[in-house]
Protein backbone atom coordinates (compact mmCIF):
# COMPACT_ATOMS: atom_id res chain seq x y z
CA UNK A 1 0.00 0.00 0.00
CA UNK A 2 1.35 3.41 -0.95
CA UNK A 3 1.69 6.25 1.57
CA UNK A 4 -1.10 8.16 -0.18
CA UNK A 5 -3.43 5.16 0.03
CA UNK A 6 -2.66 4.72 3.71
CA UNK A 7 -3.19 8.40 4.45
CA UNK A 8 -6.52 8.38 2.60
CA UNK A 9 -7.88 6.10 5.32
CA UNK A 10 -6.85 8.44 8.13
CA UNK A 11 -9.01 11.27 9.48
CA UNK A 12 -7.67 14.58 8.23
CA UNK A 13 -7.52 18.00 9.82
CA UNK A 14 -10.06 20.58 8.69
CA UNK A 15 -8.79 22.95 11.37
CA UNK A 16 -6.43 22.26 14.26
CA UNK A 17 -9.41 21.22 16.41
CA UNK A 18 -11.71 19.63 13.80
CA UNK A 19 -11.19 16.42 11.82
CA UNK A 20 -13.00 14.90 8.85
CA UNK A 21 -13.26 11.13 8.44
CA UNK A 22 -13.06 9.32 5.10
CA UNK A 23 -16.43 8.62 3.41
CA UNK A 24 -18.36 5.84 5.14
CA UNK A 25 -20.03 3.11 3.07
CA UNK A 26 -22.49 2.46 5.92
CA UNK A 27 -23.87 5.99 5.46
CA UNK A 28 -23.82 6.01 1.63
CA UNK A 29 -20.48 7.77 1.42
CA UNK A 30 -21.21 10.22 4.22
CA UNK A 31 -18.46 12.29 5.85
CA UNK A 32 -18.36 12.39 9.66
CA UNK A 33 -16.49 14.99 11.71
CA UNK A 34 -14.89 15.20 15.14
CA UNK A 35 -15.00 18.54 16.98
CA UNK A 36 -12.39 18.49 19.73
CA UNK A 37 -13.29 19.91 23.10
CA UNK A 38 -11.65 23.14 24.18
CA UNK A 39 -11.58 21.78 27.73
CA UNK A 40 -12.59 18.56 29.46
CA UNK A 41 -13.90 15.45 27.73
CA UNK A 42 -16.58 17.05 25.58
CA UNK A 43 -15.61 15.87 22.09
CA UNK A 44 -18.48 15.96 19.58
CA UNK A 45 -18.78 13.41 16.79
CA UNK A 46 -20.99 14.60 13.92
CA UNK A 47 -22.51 11.53 12.23
CA UNK A 48 -20.92 8.09 12.21
CA UNK A 49 -17.55 7.33 10.66
CA UNK A 50 -16.75 3.83 9.46
CA UNK A 51 -16.42 1.63 12.52
CA UNK A 52 -12.98 0.23 11.72
CA UNK A 53 -9.88 -0.11 13.86
CA UNK A 54 -8.24 3.00 12.41
CA UNK A 55 -11.13 5.25 13.39
CA UNK A 56 -11.65 3.55 16.75
CA UNK A 57 -7.99 4.04 17.65
CA UNK A 58 -8.08 7.65 16.47
CA UNK A 59 -11.12 8.48 18.59
CA UNK A 60 -9.55 6.85 21.63
CA UNK A 61 -6.37 8.88 21.09
CA UNK A 62 -8.40 12.09 20.97
CA UNK A 63 -10.01 11.34 24.33
CA UNK A 64 -13.16 9.54 23.19
CA UNK A 65 -16.60 10.94 22.38
CA UNK A 66 -18.96 12.79 24.72
CA UNK A 67 -21.68 13.57 22.16
CA UNK A 68 -22.68 11.81 18.93
CA UNK A 69 -24.88 14.15 16.90
CA UNK A 70 -26.80 12.70 13.95
CA UNK A 71 -27.63 15.22 11.22
CA UNK A 72 -30.24 12.99 9.58
CA UNK A 73 -31.45 9.40 9.45
CA UNK A 74 -28.86 8.43 6.84
CA UNK A 75 -25.97 9.40 9.13
CA UNK A 76 -26.66 6.83 11.82
CA UNK A 77 -24.22 4.07 10.84
CA UNK A 78 -22.95 2.06 13.84
CA UNK A 79 -24.53 4.16 16.57
CA UNK A 80 -24.94 1.33 19.08
CA UNK A 81 -21.29 0.29 18.90
CA UNK A 82 -20.07 3.87 19.26
CA UNK A 83 -22.28 4.49 22.29
CA UNK A 84 -21.25 1.22 23.92
CA UNK A 85 -17.56 1.98 23.37
CA UNK A 86 -17.51 5.57 24.59
CA UNK A 87 -20.63 5.86 26.75
CA UNK A 88 -21.56 8.94 24.74
CA UNK A 89 -24.91 10.67 24.52
CA UNK A 90 -26.62 10.30 21.15
CA UNK A 91 -28.28 13.54 20.07
CA UNK A 92 -30.96 13.49 17.39
CA UNK A 93 -33.96 15.53 16.27
CA UNK A 94 -37.09 13.96 17.75
CA UNK A 95 -38.66 12.94 14.42
CA UNK A 96 -35.75 10.59 13.63
CA UNK A 97 -35.55 8.99 17.10
CA UNK A 98 -37.88 6.07 16.30
CA UNK A 99 -35.25 4.76 13.88
CA UNK A 100 -32.94 3.89 16.79
CA UNK A 101 -34.98 1.61 19.09
CA UNK A 102 -33.24 0.36 22.19
CA UNK A 103 -30.61 3.11 22.15
CA UNK A 104 -30.52 5.77 24.84
CA UNK A 105 -31.12 9.09 23.09
CA UNK A 106 -31.20 12.79 23.80
CA UNK A 107 -33.89 14.30 21.60
CA UNK A 108 -34.54 17.91 20.64
CA UNK A 109 -37.25 19.75 18.76
CA UNK A 110 -35.97 23.06 17.39
CA UNK A 111 -32.49 23.55 18.88
CA UNK A 112 -30.16 22.08 21.46
CA UNK A 113 -27.23 23.81 23.17
CA UNK A 114 -24.43 21.25 23.49
CA UNK A 115 -21.95 23.68 25.02
CA UNK A 116 -21.35 27.45 24.91
CA UNK A 117 -19.83 27.16 21.42
CA UNK A 118 -21.95 24.52 19.70
CA UNK A 119 -25.68 24.09 19.16
CA UNK A 120 -27.96 22.20 16.79
CA UNK A 121 -30.58 23.67 14.47
CA UNK A 122 -33.53 21.75 13.02
CA UNK A 123 -33.46 22.13 9.23
CA UNK A 124 -36.26 19.87 8.02
CA UNK A 125 -36.46 18.98 4.36
CA UNK A 126 -33.91 16.40 3.31
CA UNK A 127 -35.49 14.19 5.98
CA UNK A 128 -38.12 15.07 8.59
CA UNK A 129 -35.50 15.51 11.32
CA UNK A 130 -32.61 16.82 9.26
CA UNK A 131 -30.50 19.17 11.39
CA UNK A 132 -27.27 21.15 11.30
CA UNK A 133 -24.70 21.85 13.98
CA UNK A 134 -23.27 25.34 14.34
CA UNK A 135 -19.89 25.84 16.00
CA UNK A 136 -18.78 29.31 16.99
CA UNK A 137 -15.13 28.84 16.06
CA UNK A 138 -12.97 30.06 13.17
CA UNK A 139 -15.55 32.66 12.20
CA UNK A 140 -18.47 30.23 12.45
CA UNK A 141 -18.79 26.72 11.01
CA UNK A 142 -22.00 24.98 9.97
CA UNK A 143 -21.97 21.18 9.78
CA UNK A 144 -24.78 20.61 7.32
CA UNK A 145 -25.14 16.85 6.89
CA UNK A 146 -27.00 16.46 3.60
CA UNK A 147 -29.02 19.64 4.02
CA UNK A 148 -26.44 21.56 1.95
CA UNK A 149 -23.82 19.83 -0.18
CA UNK A 150 -21.13 20.98 -2.59
CA UNK A 151 -21.98 20.65 -6.26
CA UNK A 152 -19.38 19.84 -8.92
CA UNK A 153 -18.11 23.43 -8.72
CA UNK A 154 -17.72 23.19 -4.94
CA UNK A 155 -20.62 25.57 -4.27
CA UNK A 156 -23.02 24.79 -1.39
CA UNK A 157 -26.45 23.87 -2.74
CA UNK A 158 -29.56 21.93 -1.74
CA UNK A 159 -29.94 18.74 -3.76
CA UNK A 160 -33.38 17.35 -4.46
CA UNK A 161 -33.33 13.58 -4.77
CA UNK A 162 -36.06 10.98 -5.11
CA UNK A 163 -35.97 10.35 -1.34
CA UNK A 164 -36.14 14.02 -0.33
CA UNK A 165 -38.80 14.28 2.36
CA UNK A 166 -40.16 17.79 1.70
CA UNK A 167 -38.42 20.04 -0.83
CA UNK A 168 -40.21 23.34 -0.03
CA UNK A 169 -39.36 22.88 3.65
CA UNK A 170 -35.72 22.33 2.75
CA UNK A 171 -35.67 25.61 0.83
CA UNK A 172 -37.37 27.36 3.76
CA UNK A 173 -34.75 25.94 6.11
CA UNK A 174 -32.00 27.48 4.00
CA UNK A 175 -33.72 30.85 4.16
CA UNK A 176 -33.90 30.60 7.95
CA UNK A 177 -30.18 29.95 8.08
CA UNK A 178 -29.60 33.03 5.93
CA UNK A 179 -31.81 35.11 8.20
CA UNK A 180 -30.03 33.87 11.31
CA UNK A 181 -26.39 34.32 10.35
CA UNK A 182 -24.20 36.97 8.75
CA UNK A 183 -20.92 36.97 6.80
CA UNK A 184 -19.20 37.54 10.15
CA UNK A 185 -20.83 34.59 11.90
CA UNK A 186 -20.86 31.99 9.11
CA UNK A 187 -17.49 31.56 7.44
CA UNK A 188 -17.37 27.83 6.67
CA UNK A 189 -19.59 24.89 5.78
CA UNK A 190 -18.50 21.32 6.52
CA UNK A 191 -20.83 19.17 4.37
CA UNK A 192 -21.83 15.63 5.22
CA UNK A 193 -21.19 14.21 1.72
CA UNK A 194 -19.83 15.06 -1.75
CA UNK A 195 -16.58 16.24 -0.15
CA UNK A 196 -14.65 15.04 -3.20
CA UNK A 197 -16.09 18.03 -5.06
CA UNK A 198 -14.10 20.31 -2.75
CA UNK A 199 -10.97 19.13 -4.60
CA UNK A 200 -8.67 18.94 -1.63
CA UNK A 201 -10.11 21.82 0.33
CA UNK A 202 -11.18 20.95 3.85
CA UNK A 203 -14.36 23.06 3.99
CA UNK A 204 -16.47 25.44 1.90
CA UNK A 205 -15.08 28.93 2.52
CA UNK A 206 -16.99 32.24 2.48
CA UNK A 207 -20.05 30.19 3.33
CA UNK A 208 -22.54 32.99 3.94
CA UNK A 209 -21.62 34.89 0.79
CA UNK A 210 -21.99 31.76 -1.30
CA UNK A 211 -25.36 30.92 0.22
CA UNK A 212 -26.49 34.48 -0.45
CA UNK A 213 -25.88 33.84 -4.15
CA UNK A 214 -28.40 30.98 -4.26
CA UNK A 215 -31.58 31.68 -6.21
CA UNK A 216 -33.93 29.83 -3.88
CA UNK A 217 -36.99 30.50 -6.06
CA UNK A 218 -35.28 28.72 -8.95
CA UNK A 219 -34.13 25.86 -6.72
CA UNK A 220 -37.69 25.44 -5.52
CA UNK A 221 -38.67 24.43 -9.06
CA UNK A 222 -35.91 21.82 -9.36
CA UNK A 223 -36.87 18.29 -10.36
CA UNK A 224 -35.58 15.35 -8.30
CA UNK A 225 -32.24 13.88 -9.34
CA UNK A 226 -32.43 10.27 -10.43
Amino acid sequence: MSDSQANSKQPRKVFEDIFAFPPNRDTMGGTAYLIQATEGNENILVDCPAWDQTNQDFLQEQGGVRWLFLTHRGGKGRVREIQQTFGCEVLIQEQEAYLLPGIELTQFQQEFQINPQCHTIWTSGHSPGSACLYCDRHGGILFTGRHLLPNQQGEPVPLRIAKTFHWPRQIQSIQRIMDRFTPETLSYICPGANTGFLRGKRAIEQAYQRLAQLDLATHLQAKPLL
